[in-house]
């Protein structure tokens, strides 16, 4: 379904939505909108909203499995305004945010549902899943001039790491550290710092005021840590084109990168065990 904007779902749609987890995608372009619906869907997303500028095109066959929604998802601050809006919309519910372009996996995401997934958290009195964002990239750029190729899709098999989170004091915070790796930290003269990161909480539940802040993580230091007190939990990752795609269309940095390829590049296979393998997600106590 189709809404004018983002106070028409809310004060429609968003009443009419039954129980399952939200999927919200932030359309920024039109590189891959399509496949990035279709991925989240097959994952057991029920209508996913899809935030995206007018111009933007949809599949026909799409549009009656989504709640499309206008929305200016270039400005400044656009992404904690959308989502902390849906925040106060669902409470209770789970809500997943991305970007065109990025494709969310959970372990065995192949054979079982994010439903069954997010159910499996909940046990384990969690509230957020931590998710990892790996960036994607076309080896041949003179083929694919903006990075983005499902067909041509790699990662970096190495070059990951993690610090201390500080708190205000310098001290580290209580199971929170900052992740870094992939073309963030490859080309991080062109990456502002404070988007270096490459640790998202692309999943967690809205409550009563939670908001989410402009660097991905929340008022709520809880959401924001890595695993509960007493043993590791379940992490994901969203594999996404988004960091390559920006560095090959920003003037900035595109003549300066020939290619994005290097001797610990691996091809991307689409598959969940594969990021487990890497040490990219893992399951923690789910089999």
């Amino acid at each position: 379904m189709t809404y004018a904007d983002l106070d028409d779902y809310l004060a429609r749609g968003a009443r009419a939505r039954g129980a399952g987890p939200v999927a919200v995608i932030l359309v920024e372009d039109r590189a891959e909108v399509d496949s990035t619906i279709r991925h989240h869907m097959g994952l057991g997303f029920r209508t996913p909203l899809v935030l995206a500028p007018d111009h933007v095109e949809i599949d026909p066959d799409l549009r009656e499995w989504i709640d499309r929604i206008p929305f200016d998802t270039l400005a400044d601050g656009m992404t904690p305004r959308a989502v902390n809006r849906l925040i106060a919309a669902f409470p209770g519910h789970w809500i997943y945010y991305c970007y065109n372009a990025e494709y969310l996996f959970f372990p065995f995401c192949e054979s079982r549902t994010i439903g069954e997934m997010l159910g499996f958290v909940a046990e384990e009195r969690r509230a957020s899943v931590l998710t990892y964002v790996i960036d994607l990239y076309a080896s041949d750029l003179s083929r694919h001039p903006d990075a983005v190729s499902r067909d041509d899709a790699h990662l970096d098999l190495a070059g990951y790491y993690a610090l201390a989170r500080p708190d205000e004091n310098g001290h580290p915070k209580e199971r929170q550290l900052d992740f870094f790796g992939g073309l963030r930290w490859r080309f991080e003269e062109h990456i502002p710092p404070p988007r270096r990161r490459i640790d998202r909480i692309g999943l967690f539940v809205a409550k009563e005021g939670l908001e989410l802040l402009d660097d991905h993580t929340f008022s709520d230091p809880e959401y924001n840590t890595y695993a509960c007190p007493w043993h590791n939990n379940l992490t994901a990752a969203v594999c996404s084109f988004r960091t390559a795609k920006a560095l090959k269309t920003n003037a900035g940095s595109t003549f300066e990168i020939p290619s994005f390829a290097w001797y610990n590049s691996g091809r991307f296979e689409w598959h969940s065990q594969q990021l487990m393998d890497l040490g990219l997600m893992e399951p923690g106590q789910w089999f």
